[in-house]
Order: structure tokens, then C-alpha cells, then sequence
């Protein structure tokens, strides 16, 4: 028999509560049109969708024919499958976790150490930093996406300072002064002055903060009730996230982070140190394998303050700069590279006209993992043996400088994600 190289995967769903409910998920969607006999709870949170081989999500293998149950077994048994360059520089392992993902309410704001910190803080405090990785990530929008991420342009925060008396009272004169003052300053300036007023609110008392903000949602109340524009206080979205976590100073950090607003197949890529939140939408993820991270708000978990403050990137920048543009392949006019600046992982996306019914899903030297948004098709493949159905939901391993062709019997055509390691 040849050697099965190609396989479809059934994968873990996370139900985190700050997931979208029932059909309202795309990962709900995803898994119902997937797989027919699977039961959707119209009550429950479907977050997360994971494909890849990370312990707490390893992928299943639906085909009876291998003997090994998941894709962690079958990948550390045939490493060969990952391509060379990825066997050797990533030990082995696969290198990245491919997501969906789909918020309802907000996610921690939270960023990530580098490799560097990572391995110190994995040493010092195994608890809470398991395992000794960076975690790059990188979010594509499926449908309206919003985050935040990264330190506003000084003009806005300062703005926040002058009309937001409460979010001023919290920092304090002297330092709001210092980071009005330093808008004509070198960079390293402003970032030493944002980072103290950064510094200022996380560590604030809580009985300090809570009042600010309970001072702040009953005067934002009153003016929305009013009918007054509180758009100059972000007014709309601290009242979204304080009804999600009231009290919790994550409410203030919206004066600090940009607010990015993601169209479908618009992303942002989030480097080390970064800080970051999704607060609403659904998007495809993809990652280093790592799970550390560092919060700052909007969570009930551990907030490491002392380590979050230290090693966040204090760079302000607007918000349209988080945005990060795919590239189109020469390749294949129907595939677009979301390429980021890591070695661990790249996105394709493939989408392919309804006028093309047999399309090539190129060999390329990495492992890649397969998912189908829309329309259907059926693959063939020298390493599969067998026909594979492929529809909305479906999942597909493909190993290294292995092709697949799919035989389209949609008429709206396809729309494909691949991540893959493109060393």
C-alpha cells in the first residue's frame, strides 16, 4: 500500500465563554456543515476551532488506515513530513497552530514575551509561562473583526488626557504633563513618558480605579442618555467592555491602544510585545506554538503588571499601520501570501473563481494544514489513495512536496486557508 501523506483532520473545539453562541459562531458553523452527525448546542460558547498538533488540541485522523490516532503521534513518527528545512530548524515539530476564531465578548488585553523573555519567565514562573517559546500571531478577519492593538499616536492619548478628566485623575498631573510635553520630543522621549503613564494606571489601587471609571460609566451613561456624541471618549466601546468586566482597569487601556477595525481578508499581525485585544468578529488565526501570555485587563486571570509593563513595545503608531497587507502570489493568481515578519508560519489564501472546476493545491517543501470556508470539491491525491470530500469545515494535512487536486462541484467557487512554514 503507498504511504498515506494526505489526510483529513477532525479537530478540538474550545467553548471559552467569551465565545459567539450556538449557530452564531463561525466555529460552530464550521463543525455543523463539517460534520452531520455534529450536535450544536444552541446555548453554548463555540470559541475556538484548532488545527494542529498543540497537547491540549491535538487533531484527530479520520482515516482508519493509519494507525496513529492524531497528528502529534503521526507527525513525531514520520518527521519527514514537515520538509527538511522545517524538521531541522524546528526540531521536529510542527511549527505553528492554525485557528478560527469567534469573539463575542472581548479577550484579555494580553502581549507576548519574546524568545528571550519567554525562556526567563518560563524558568522563573513555569506556573503561569509553560513552555519556553515566543508567540507571534497573526488574525485575518472572516467577518467584521475588532481589536485593538498597539500604542495609540501621542496626539490621541494626550487628546484622552485633556477630555477625559477621570482617565487624567488616574495618571496624574505629572505625568500627563510629562507626555504632553514630549509630542515635540525625540521618540525615545515619548515612548520613556508613555511607558510611565502606562505604568501609572496598571498600577494604580484598586479602589483608586474603580471609583475613576464608575465616575466615568455614570457620566458616559448620562450623555449617551442625553443623546450627546461621546465619540471624543470612546464612549460607545467603554461602556461595550465594562458591561463585559465592570471594574476592571482593562476599561482605561482603551484611551492607550488603537482601535482596528478588520473588513473580511484584511489582518494584523502582532509581534513580541505587543499589546493587544480582540473584542469582536470572527477570524482565522495563526501562531508560533506557544501558549505565554502576559495580561493587562479585561480578564479575571492572573495580570503579571510588573513583567507586562517592563517589556511592552512603547511606539505609538496609528492605527491603520496595524494593519497588515497580503501579498499576491506570482505564482497562482488565485492564492495571496499573508507572509509576517517570523520564520514559524505564513497563510495562504486561496480563492478560487467558479469558472475553474480542477485547481492544483501546489506541492510546496513545508507541511501545510488545509481548511475550506466555502463551496465544495472533491480531492485526489497520490498520497491519499482514496477520494476526500471536501466542504465547508473540512480539514486536510498535507505533508511536504505534496499536491492535491480538487475537482470543484460548487458554482460559487472556493475559498481556502493553508497555513504552512515558508522557510
Amino acid at each position: 500500500m503507498a504511504e498515506l501523506r494526505v489526510f483529513p483532520l477532525s479537530c478540538v473545539v474550545q467553548k471559552y465563554a467569551w465565545g459567539k453562541i450556538g449557530l452564531d459562531s463561525e466555529v460552530a458553523k464550521l463543525l455543523a456543515s463539517s460534520d452531520p452527525l455534529a450536535q450544536i448546542d444552541p446555548d453554548k460558547p463555540y470559541a475556538e476551532l484548532w488545527m494542529g498538533t498543540h497537547p491540549r488540541g491535538d487533531a484527530v485522523i479520520l482515516d482508519n488506515r493509519i494507525p496513529q490516532k492524531t497528528l502529534g503521534q503521526w507527525i513525531s513518527d514520520n518527521p519527514g513530513c514537515l520538509g527538511s528545512k522545517v524538521k531541522e530548524t524546528f526540531q521536529g515539530q510542527l511549527p505553528f497552530l492554525f485557528k478560527v476564531l469567534s469573539v463575542n465578548t472581548s479577550l484579555s488585553i494580553q502581549a507576548h514575551p519574546n524568545k528571550e523573555l519567554a525562556g526567563k519567565l518560563h524558568a522563573q514562573f513555569p506556573e503561569h509561562y509553560p513552555d519556553a517559546n515566543h508567540k507571534p500571531e497573526m488574525a485575518i478577519a472572516l467577518t467584521p473583526f475588532q481589536g485593538m492593538c498597539g500604542f495609540r499616536p501621542v496626539e490621541e492619548i494626550v487628546a484622552f488626557l485633556q477630555t477625559v478628566p477621570e482617565f487624567r485623575a488616574l495618571i496624574g498631573n505629572v505625568a500627563a504633563e510629562q507626555l504632553e510635553r514630549s509630542v515635540c520630543n525625540d521618540p525615545r522621549g515619548v515612548s520613556a513618558a508613555l511607558r510611565v503613564c502606562f505604568t501609572r494606571m496598571m498600577k494604580s489601587e484598586k479602589k483608586v480605579f474603580v471609583d475613576q471609571l464608575n465616575m466615568l460609566v455614570k457620566r458616559i451613561s448620562q450623555e449617551v442618555a442625553a443623546g450627546k456624541d461621546t465619540s471624543g471618549s470612546s464612549g460607545k466601546l467603554l461602556l461595550q467592555l465594562h458591561s463585559q468586566f465592570p471594574g476592571d482597569i482593562g476599561c482605561f487601556a482603551i484611551y492607550f491602544l488603537n482601535l482596528v477595525m478588520l473588513q473580511p481578508g484584511e489582518s494584523m499581525f502582532l509581534g513580541a510585545n505587543e499589546p493587544h485585544a480582540y473584542l469582536y468578529g470572527d477570524c482565522i488565526e495563526c501562531m508560533a506554538c506557544s501558549d505565554n501570555t502576559v495580561r493587562a485587563g479585561l480578564t479575571p486571570k492572573f495580570i503579571d503588571v510588573l513583567t507586562l509593563c517592563e517589556m511592552l513595545n512603547y511606539t505609538p503608531a496609528p492605527s491603520s499601520s496595524k494593519v497588515f497587507a497580503p501579498t499576491q502570489s506570482r505564482l497562482d493568481p488565485c492564492v495571496c501570501l499573508y507572509d509576517p515578519p517570523v520564520p514559524d508560519f505564513t497563510v495562504m489564501k486561496i480563492e478560487i473563481p467558479s469558472s475553474i472546476k480542477l485547481y492544483l493545491i501546489s506541492a510546496i517543501d513545508s507541511a501545510s494544514i488545509l481548511l475550506v470556508i466555502q463551496g465544495t470539491a472533491v480531492g485526489t491525491s497520490t498520497a491519499a489513495i482514496s477520494e476526500m470530500t471536501l466542504r465547508r469545515g473540512s480539514v486536510l494535512f498535507i505533508s511536504a512536496n505534496e499536491s492535491v487536486s480538487l475537482h470543484l462541484s460548487s458554482l460559487d467557487g472556493m475559498l481556502l486557508f493553508r497555513a504552512c512554514c515558508l522557510l
